[in-house]
């Protein structure tokens, strides 16, 4: 798969340029799209920081990307720890 933007003219707000930080991922999903909510969870609560909707055939083709990056990022620097899930996490006091 092709990187995002090549051959394209790709252009990228300044608010969307400082990108958003996401602990947890809901994904929920019809029979024409997945919706993918990323969220910061800071307990008691979590706020979505984005939202991206996409087809089935569309998010195959995310995942395969994502899959290959992984590898490819394993392979340069070693292999990356799972994060626990943010609700096994314990809280500081």
């Amino acid at each position: 798969m092709d990187e995002a933007g090549e051959g394209f003219n790709v252009k990228i707000t300044d608010d969307e340029l400082k990108g958003r930080y996401s602990n947890l991922l809901r994904i929920t999903h019809t029979r024409e799209e997945f919706i993918l909510d990323f969220i910061n969870l800071v307990p008691p609560q979590g706020i979505v920081t984005a939202r991206i909707v996409a087809s089935p055939g569309h998010l195959k083709r995310i995942l395969r990307a994502l899959g290959a990056n992984l590898e490819r990022y394993e392979t340069t620097y070693g292999a990356i720890q799972e994060s626990p899930d943010p609700g096994e996490v314990d809280s500081v006091h």
